[in-house]
Formats: C-alpha cells, sequence, structure tokens
C-alpha cells in the first residue's frame, strides 16, 4: 500500500476525523431525521451540479465564474422512452469588501432544471436564483462559512394525450372512444424555497475538508394536478415536503505535490419513508509536467430506505477528465435489483463544466 508521507501526525489525526465525521453523518442522518413525504430529483454526480444540491455551493469555485451543465438518461434498455434529466446552471464569485485585506466572497447563480417521465409524459422545469455569503476563518483565511439561500419556480405538466382511460376501450380495436373522466387542469406552477450551509478548510498544505447541510422545499408547495389552489384542504401526499441534503467529503494527496489524491465523499438525502445515502471515493491522477490535467475514477454504493425497508440500490461507475478549465465526467449507475433478475436496468450521467479565471490556489468545492 502507498504511504501518505506527506501527513504528519496532526494530520493524520485530521484524516481519522474526517472518515469518522463522514460515518457519523450518515448515521446520524439514518436515525433521527424525522420522516418527511414525497421523493425529489437526484443527480449521482452531485458536486458536478452544486446549484441543485446546496444554495450554499453558490460562488464555490476555484474561479471567479462557473457555467455547467448535467445530463441524466435513466433505464434506456427497459423503456422505449428512456426517464430523461437535464440541469444546466451557471454563478458568479466576487470579492465582498475591496477595501479590507479580506477573502470574503458573495456568489450570484441562476440554474435551469428539467425532468421528462416519458412513459405518461409527464415533466418538471424549474428555474431558480440563488445567492451564497462566503466568511473566511482562521488566520490564513485558509476555512470558509458559507450560508446560501435559494427561490425559484417550478412548473409541472402532464399530456393527458397520452394516457389511455379504460371507458374510451371500443371492446374490439382498440382506445378510440372519448374519456368520461374529470380530469383538472394539466399544468400548474408553484414557488419553491432552498437554504444552505457549508463548511470548506485546509490541511496539511494540499488537503481539502468539505462539510455541507441544505433545506429544500420550505414552503412546502403543493404538487397534486387534483388540488384547488384556493382551499386549504390538502390530502395525504399533495404537498412536496421538505427533503434534508448532508455531504461530507475531503480530499486527501498521496504527495507533497499532489500529483494523487484520494475523495472520499457521502451525501445522505431523506425525504419522506424514502432515504438514501450515496458513499464511495474518487481518485485523482495528474497529467502532465505541470497537472494542469488529471484522470479522475470511482466507484459508489447507494444504500436506500423505501416502504419496503432498507437495501441496496446501485453500484456506480465513475471517470471524469479534467483539462485546464474544463471538466468532463461519466458516471453509470447499475441497478442492484435489476442486476438479480438478469435484466440491464441503470442510468448514466454526462456532466461538463467550465472554469472562467481559474485559481489553483483556492480549493472550495469538490468535482464531482
Amino acid at each position: 500500500m502507498q504511504k501518505l508521507f506527506l501527513l504528519g501526525p496532526s494530520a493524520k489525526t485530521f484524516s481519522r476525523t474526517v472518515v469518522l465525521a463522514m460515518a457519523c453523518a450518515a448515521a446520524g442522518l439514518f436515525l433521527f431525521i424525522p420522516r418527511v413525504q414525497a421523493q425529489d430529483k437526484h443527480f449521482t454526480q452531485f458536486y458536478a451540479s452544486p446549484l441543485t444540491l446546496n444554495p450554499a455551493l453558490t460562488g464555490a469555485m476555484e474561479g471567479s465564474y462557473r457555467v455547467g451543465a448535467i445530463y441524466r438518461d435513466q433505464w434506456r434498455k427497459v423503456l422505449d422512452n428512456p426517464i430523461k434529466t437535464f440541469s444546466m446552471a451557471a454563478d458568479l464569485r466576487f470579492e465582498a469588501n475591496r477595501r479590507k485585506n479580506s477573502e470574503d466572497a458573495f456568489g450570484l447563480g441562476i440554474m435551469f432544471f428539467n425532468d421528462k417521465v416519458s412513459v405518461v409524459d409527464f415533466s418538471t422545469t424549474q428555474i431558480a436564483v440563488s445567492m451564497a455569503y462566503h466568511k473566511a476563518l482562521g488566520l490564513n483565511q485558509d476555512q470558509f462559512l458559507t450560508i446560501g439561500i435559494q427561490g425559484g419556480l417550478t412548473q409541472r405538466n402532464v399530456n393527458y394525450g397520452s394516457l389511455n382511460f379504460h371507458d374510451e376501450f371500443n371492446l374490439v380495436s382498440g382506445y378510440t372512444g372519448q374519456t368520461e373522466e374529470a380530469l383538472p387542469a394539466n399544468n400548474f406552477a408553484f414557488p419553491d424555497l432552498n437554504v444552505g450551509i457549508n463548511y470548506t478548510s485546509q490541511f496539511a498544505g494540499e488537503g481539502r475538508f468539505f462539510a455541507g447541510a441544505s433545506l429544500h422545499h420550505i414552503l412546502q408547495p403543493k404538487i397534486s394536478f387534483y388540488e384547488d389552489p384556493t382551499t386549504n384542504v390538502v390530502q395525504d401526499g399533495g404537498r412536496l415536503y421538505p427533503k434534508i441534503n448532508a455531504q461530507v467529503s475531503a480530499s486527501i494527496p498521496f504527495d507533497r505535490s499532489n500529483r494523487t489524491s484520494m475523495q472520499p465523499r457521502i451525501l445522505a438525502a431523506m425525504q419522506g419513508p424514502h432515504m438514501e445515502i450515496n458513499a464511495g471515493t474518487n481518485f485523482r491522477f495528474a497529467l502532465g509536467q505541470y497537472g494542469s490535467s488529471a484522470l479522475h475514477f470511482g466507484t459508489w454504493a447507494r444504500p436506500v430506505r423505501n416502504d419496503g425497508g432498507f437495501g441496496f440500490d446501485a453500484v456506480v461507475a465513475l471517470f471524469g477528465l479534467e483539462i485546464n478549465s474544463m471538466l468532463f465526467g461519466l458516471s453509470y449507475d447499475l441497478n442492484i435489483g435489476a442486476l438479480q433478475a438478469n435484466q440491464r436496468q441503470g442510468a448514466f450521467e454526462l456532466s461538463i463544466s467550465y472554469m472562467g479565471n481559474y485559481d489553483n490556489e483556492k480549493i472550495l468545492c469538490p468535482k464531482f
């Protein structure tokens, strides 16, 4: 096994603390966070979509601006029209006070999200604006404590033309009749509000530690097509109840030049009877004389808890390519249950991001 010769006694203690904190975060979420209702969107490459993960990650970057996009394609081998999820975002980071010798900064961002379930032609579209304040801490200002807020507008739509009902069947050739179903309006919109907090610190020269938490859907919007927005009566399951995210990660270098590093991380999310934990490790290998390019490899596991109990949902393989200010990521989720049933049921994700005015001395957010 290769030794972490960069890490002295205090750094080794810190690395053990990082691992313990990650384990405690996952266990604490599983045991103590109360149950809420409904499920929400998620990406396997969650750090590649920071504005959907935590508003406090707005402006948490190694440059002055960032643009990126991520696409998720799910169950293509099972469905004629796979479930497709897409998000793109842009955010800025700028100094909070130019007159002081401080690293404090503001972050501003905008995010677009779309999720389409082609089986029933059901889609969710959202646009949101976020802002964050990054407060520098410590004598060397190598730590940051950030708070962020995000507000947006979400629209849900279903195409009734893609649905068939029992009373449309003509008993001979198919569903050619007219339905007598009393169908509500096929689209509606609602406001949404999210908040978050994030902490980053530097240790042992090039080592980094990250921890954050966020609360989504504070307004608990109505999400049922059958809900009358003029009434206050909400049936069970008619609201999108809050979701709680918590993520802990680190970047631990294997050598003094930080050309090779290990990046363990955990994301835990709970919403309703549903809980998922994404846990795994990425490895970064710098390329070239100056290390301006790098390869990323990672493996993940996703345990989940649903109404049916606790089990493993998927294993994940990740590959990333870093070229100067560009970053490309590709991952594949292999569903464990489908594998046991001899099915090829999974999802792949493709992400791309660009960092403007790159500053390699500040590492404020993980890559994937």
